[in-house]
């Protein structure tokens, strides 16, 4: 019998390293389209194509494929945002914008930002998954956002505002445009969902203008 090529060799082995990341897609689908509780790990491996042994060598358990679901879409998401507020120079204005801009593109006008809708609806029935959900994306992300405020109140562009309350403020938008999509914007309704974009966009110009610093409110307007 005639040894493996190498070119079937080399292939095979780039499906094996491409398996995790296509079970992690495939769980993503499924939590989103179902919920954590209907979503069996059968089907996740059916969707993915592989057995559901070859899942569990992977992933240990349904909560484990859940965590790292989260990690791949979430919390990388995040640390890059954080690298990006430590890095920037410029206007904070701009750099609120963008990051908020950058959340919605990136996570909330994307399958993984139904992630959200699934940990609120089923937070009662598994709180331990809630809680890794808050340690993990909603602290972050609330620090990510106050530290730009903080930045902005400092540099004497935005006034004094509370810190915890104004995150919420500035946040909520974006989770509520996430849910939309995830609810109403899934089914064929009519009236129900606006340009989740243009919303963001009258949000954040509302929001800017409530910020700005007297001295400032010149330079916080958008061009």
């Amino acid at each position: 019998m005639s040894e493996p090529t190498a070119p079937a060799n080399s292939a095979r082995q780039r499906r094996k390293q491409a398996r995790p990341q296509e079970l992690l897609q495939a769980a993503l689908e499924l939590f989103v389209e179902k919920g954590f509780a209907a979503t069996r790990t059968d089907d996740v491996a059916l969707r993915a194509g592989v057995s559901k042994g070859t899942l569990y060598l992977y992933f240990p358990s349904k909560e484990e494929l859940f965590k790292a679901v989260v990690r791949t879409h979430l919390s990388a998401l995040i640390a890059q945002a954080q690298a990006q507020v430590q890095s920037y120079q410029g206007d904070t204005a701009a750099l609120l914008r963008q990051l908020m801009l950058s959340f919605w593109e990136s996570l909330g006008n994307t399958q993984a930002g139904g992630i959200c809708k699934v940990v609120m609806a089923e937070v009662r029935n598994f709180p331990e998954l809630a809680q890794f959900y808050a340690d993990e994306v909603i602290t972050p992300a609330h620090a990510l956002v106050g530290q730009t405020l903080q930045r902005g109140i400092l540099r004497g562009e935005f006034r004094a505002l509370p810190l915890e309350e104004a995150t919420h403020a500035i946040i909520a938008p974006l989770i509520f445009m996430a849910l939309s999509k995830h609810s109403f914007g899934a089914c064929p309704i009519k009236g129900v969902v606006c340009d989740p974009m243009r919303a963001l966009e009258v949000n954040f110009d509302l929001f800017l203008h409530g910020l700005a610093a007297p001295a400032a409110s010149s330079r916080a307007r958008k061009p």
